[in-house]
């Protein structure tokens, strides 16, 4: 059996998380056209019978304004020092930017097989995507380039095998069942935040967060959860809970839909929102959504 380990990097919302989720073929990260959707490092795992690859979703790599974001910043640069393989996805229908320079000058200092994912070219013609192509051989070493659509799957087979090139043989980290390490609060408290950045859209930024604080099972047998929605400012909760609680009710009720399929069984989920002042600088906060770098 070959094993490894392989590393997802890129600017926020460069199609990382989409691309983790095509390759496993269901959700383990969360999905958002906002940038910097992913707060934590999250290990997927791909099982095959001669193989098992451990992904790691990084996120993105951006100036952090606040505690929160210097904790994204720094799992995410750290990521690229323990792992067989690197993806370095960026996204083709963007401009080149400092942004992207500043990637490549890190990765230029790694001594590890770096991929090249050009994503989204699904978008481009094929002169086009030649012409991307020639230009991004020229800004760094990379051990291969390919083309992808993180949303549609394009070229993913193909990477995967390849991938498998630059492995050797290695035990078994995972259970044939694994799909990811993270803890099952975790996963759920991250899908609730999906479907809040969904539903809101621009209304509602990035200051929110969710915290699962209660699961346990009552007479009734089915699974009861307890979460609570954390916000900055008195106006996000009004957004969230909507008129008459009808946004909360329909974030519950599609977040409900993810973690059944998650735990497969049936369950209750209870929202409540919290107004907590400048939460992404409090320690004590972010240790309890699972923001601290001891975890890594």
């Amino acid at each position: 059996m070959k094993t490894g380990f392989v590393a997802l990097i890129g600017r926020p919302n460069a199609g990382k998380s989409t691309l983790l989720n095509q390759i496993l073929d269901r959700k383990v990260a969360i999905v958002s056209d906002k940038p910097q959707t992913t707060r934590n490092r999250i290990t997927g795992i791909l099982n095959r019978d001669d193989a098992q690859i451990i992904y790691v979703d990084t996120p993105g790599i951006h100036k952090p304004k606040h505690k929160l974001g210097e904790f994204m910043v720094d799992a995410a640069q750290s990521t690229v020092f323990d792992v067989d393989v690197i993806y370095y996805l960026v996204d083709a229908a963007e401009d080149f930017g400092k942004g992207e320079q500043y990637i490549l000058d890190r990765l230029s200092r790694v001594d590890i097989p770096i991929f090249l994912l050009l994503n989204k070219v699904d978008l481009f013609s094929k002169e086009k995507l030649v012409n991307l192509l020639n230009i991004w051989q020229t800004r760094g070493e990379f051990a291969e380039i390919f083309p992808v659509s993180a949303l549609k799957g394009d070229n993913v087979p193909q990477l995967i095998e390849t991938t498998l090139c630059y492995f050797e043989e290695g035990p078994q980290y995972y259970p044939d069942d694994a799909v990811t390490d993270q803890p099952k609060e975790i996963v759920m408290a991250e899908m609730i935040r999906e479907k809040i950045l969904l539903l809101t859209r621009d209304e509602v930024p990035h200051s929110i967060g969710v915290i699962i604080e209660k699961i346990e099972r009552p007479k009734d047998g089915k699974l009861h959860i307890s979460a609570a929605v954390y916000v900055d400012r008195q106006s996000q909760k009004g957004i969230i809970i909507g008129k008459q609680g009808a946004m909360l009710k329909k974030i519950g009720t599609m977040a409900r839909k993810d973690i059944e399929y998650l735990l497969s069984e049936k369950v209750y989920l209870d929202l409540w929102v919290k107004v907590n002042e400048d939460w992404r600088n409090k320690k004590s906060v972010l240790k309890t959504m699972g923001y601290e770098k001891d975890a890594f």
